[in-house]
C-alpha cells in the first residue's frame, strides 16, 4: 500500500515513520522546502528519541521519501493523510485554514479513489467540512472517502506510541474506508490493539474528549498540592492513594507547575470553544484552564518566597525549559511564565535545557544560557527544578553546594527526596509536599 503524509510536523513526520517501518511505501510532503531539503539528507528537525534512526533506515531501504510536491505524492497514494498545524486561533477555536488548503489541493489533483484521513486534531464537523471542499475544487466526480484517525503521541516517547498504542481510533462512514484503515493498521492487530471503529464526528470528539480530561487530572492534582502545602500533608502520597483506585489510575497525578505543550493548552480551549458555539458552558473545562494559568503564578511566588520575598539582584539558576523532558518543545511550557516573572522582580536567571536551550533563548533573550546543570548552578542564590529530564534526577549535591551562593533548592517537580537535600546543607521547597 501507498501512503501520503501531508504535513511533516511532530505528527506527521512520527506518524509517516512509523507507517514506513510497517513496510508501506510512505511519501511525505510539506511545503516548507528547507524542511523537506532536511530530511532528504536524513536530519530530523525535531527532537524525538529514536526518530532520526529510523527516518534513515526507512529512506535507506526505500520506504520512506519526501518532497514539496503534492500532486507526486497523492499521484499513487491510496490514502492520505492530513497532518498540518491546527494553531489557536484568537478566539481560542482550531484555525482549519492549512486542512482548508491541503484539501483543496487534494480536490484539484486526485484522479482516482482516495481514502482521505484527517490525523489532525480537528473539531468535530470538519469531516463534513473537508469532504464539501474535495467535491467542490475537483475536475470531475470521483469517489473518495474521508476518515478522521485521531493522533495521541506523547512527545518523548511518541515512536512506542504509535507501535504499541493504547488504541486506534477509526472515524469512517463506509465499509470500504474501514477496511483500507484496518489493513493499514494490520500490524497492530497481531499485538491485539484495541480498535474503536465510529463515525466521523465521534472520532473528533474522542481525541477532545481525552486531552480534556487528562488536563483536568492534572489541574486537580494542583489544587490538592496547594491546599497540601496549607494543610501539611504530602501530595505524594494522596496522588499515590488516589492512583490506586482502579476508577481513577496513577497517570497524570504529578503535581507541578502545570501543564503545557502542543495539545493540552490548545485542545482545552477549542473544546471549550466548540462547546459555547453550540450555547453550552463547559465549565470543568474553563476552570481548568484558570487553575492551570494560576499554577505559574504560584509557583513563581514560591521561588520569591523560598527567596525571603524578594528576587531583586538575586541569581535563580533553572534547570529545564521544556515544557516536559525528551522533546525540544518549548510551547506552552511553564517556564515561559514562571522565568519571565522572575526576571521582572529583578532577578537574573541562569539556565540549562538539554534539548530547549535555543528556542527558550529566542523566546527569552535575557536568560543566561549555560553549558550544563553545574555551569548554570555557578553563583545562584537559589536552584530551580522546572523540567525533569534523567540527567537532573541524581545531581552531586556537594559540588553545587561548592559553586553556589546560596543554599536553595526549589523542586517543581517533586522529584529530589527531600531529606537528602536537606542532609547537604539545603533549604529544600517542593509542591505539596511537608
Amino acid at each position: 500500500m501507498n501512503i501520503c503524509m501531508v504535513g511533516v510536523g511532530y505528527v506527521g513526520l512520527v506518524t509517516g515513520t512509523c507507517f514506513a517501518e510497517f513496510g508501506i511505501n510512505v511519501v511525505c510532503v510539506d511545503k516548507v522546502a528547507d524542511k523537506i531539503s532536511m530530511l532528504k539528507r536524513g536530519k530530523v528537525p525535531i527532537y524525538e528519541p529514536g526518530l532520526e534512526e529510523m527516518v534513515a533506515k526507512n529512506m535507506r531501504e526505500g520506504r520512506l521519501g519526501f518532497t514539496t510536491d503534492l500532486e507526486e505524492g497523492v499521484r499513487d497514494a491510496l490514502v492520505i493523510f492530513i497532518a498540518v498545524g491546527t494553531p489557536q486561533g484568537d478566539d481560542g477555536a482550531a484555525d482549519l485554514k492549512y486542512v482548508e488548503q491541503v484539501a483543496q489541493s487534494i480536490g484539484q489533483t486526485m484522479s482516482e479513489y482516495k481514502v482521505v484521513v484527517t490525523k489532525s486534531t480537528v473539531p468535530v464537523g470538519t469531516g463534513q467540512k473537508v469532504e464539501a471542499i474535495i467535491k467542490a475544487h475537483q475536475k470531475e466526480p470521483i469517489d473518495f472517502d474521508v476518515v478522521s484517525n485521531p493522533e495521541f503521541l506523547r512527545e518523548g516517547s511518541a515512536i512506542e506510541d504509535f507501535m504499541r498504542p493504547n488504541r486506534v481510533v477509526v472515524g469512517a462512514e463506509s465499509e470500504r474506508a474501514q477496511a483500507i484503515m484496518r489493513d493499514l493498521y494490520a500490524p497492530l492487530y497481531l499485538i491485539e490493539t484495541p480498535f474503536v471503529v465510529t463515525n466521523v464526528k465521534t472520532a473528533e470528539m474522542i481525541k477532545y474528549a481525552s486531552n480534556a480530561f487528562l488536563a483536568t487530572k492534572i489541574s486537580f492534582i494542583n489544587e490538592m498540592a496547594n491546599i497540601c502545602d496549607r494543610v501539611g500533608a504530602d501530595v505524594n502520597m494522596v496522588a499515590k492513594g488516589m492512583g490506586l483506585d482502579q476508577r481513577i489510575g496513577p497517570k497524570f497525578l504529578h503535581a507541578g507547575p502545570g501543564y503545557g505543550g502542543s495539545c493540552f493548552p490548545k485542545d482545552t480551549e477549542a473544546i471549550a470553544h466548540i462547546a459555547r458555539e453550540h450555547g453550552y458552558e463547559f465549565k470543568i473545562v474553563d476552570a481548568v484552564m484558570a487553575v492551570n494559568q494560576r499554577q505559574r503564578e504560584i509557583m513563581a511566588d514560591k521561588i520569591v518566597a523560598a527567596l525571603g520575598g524578594s528576587v531583586q539582584g538575586k541569581t535563580v539558576a533553572c534547570l529545564g525549559l521544556t515544557f516536559k523532558p525528551n522533546t525540544d518543545d518549548m510551547r506552552e511550557s511553564p517556564s515561559l511564565t514562571i522565568l519571565p516573572r522572575l526576571m521582572d522582580r529583578g532577578a537574573v536567571v541562569r539556565a540549562y535545557d538539554p534539548a530547549g536551550l535555543a528556542e527558550a533563548d529566542h523566546a527569552m533573550p535575557e536568560l543566561v544560557a549555560c553549558e550544563n546543570a553545574y555551569h548554570a548552578a555557578e553563583g545562584a542564590d537559589c536552584l530551580v527544578l522546572m523540567t525533569e529530564w534523567n540527567q537532573f534526577r541524581n545531581l552531586d549535591w556537594q559540588h553545587l553546594a561548592g559553586v553556589m551562593r546560596g543554599r536553595v533548592v526549589v523542586d517543581l517537580r517533586n522529584v529530589y527526596k527531600p531529606e537528602r537535600v536537606r542532609a547537604a546543607g539545603f533549604t529544600y521547597v517542593s509542591v505539596g509536599r511537608p
